[in-house]
């Protein structure tokens, strides 16, 4: 199943015209601060990181979905899962739009695919991985119950890896 739906979310597959909405998510110089190697995307890398997405549900059985909130129809993020080759492991990852902060939207979204990776997609080790500065992250994956299960050098800067245990947190 590459749908999931929350009390105010739909998590679902990247669509083509979603490019422009996350483009402009992926050009935010605060959103894209602590991702990947930090710092905003032209519309051509957020293309290609949608066309990842897409390629780790087909080489995977699992990967990241679009974030579209049920009331507005709006993308506003994504969220799941990345295991590309040369990864530490399964990630759970998440992003969202600067305007989509505080509401507890990441927090919903990523129970919901904690909870169904772990029910439907046969997935065990996860991990988060965290720049030491984004303190939102951290929060967040604490309150999903992970740990911090030490540093890495990743991408080319330290990062926390946060490991989520097989019971999620409520």
């Amino acid at each position: 199943m590459n749908r999931l739906a929350t009390a105010r979310l739909e998590l679902r597959m990247f669509r083509e015209d979603d490019l422009d909405a996350y483009a402009d998510m992926c050009a935010d110089e605060e959103v894209m601060r602590f991702i990947g190697v930090g710092g905003p995307v032209g519309a051509d890398v957020a293309w290609r990181q949608m066309a990842l997405f897409l390629g780790e549900w087909i080489l995977h059985g699992y990967g990241m979905w679009a974030v579209e909130e049920r009331t507005s129809g709006r993308l506003i993020g994504r969220v799941g899962f990345l295991n590309p080759h040369g990864w530490p492991a399964c990630e759970l990852g998440w992003l969202l739009a600067r305007d989509a902060w505080g509401h507890g939207f990441a927090l919903e979204a990523a129970q919901a695919a904690i909870a169904h990776g772990r029910a439907n997609l046969g997935i065990r080790e996860l991990i988060s991985l965290i720049r030491p500065d984004n303190v939102r992250s951290i929060a967040l994956a604490e309150r999903l119950g992970a740990t911090l299960g030490g540093k890495i050098e990743f991408l080319g800067g330290e990062t926390l890896q946060y490991e989520h245990p097989l019971a999620a947190a409520a």
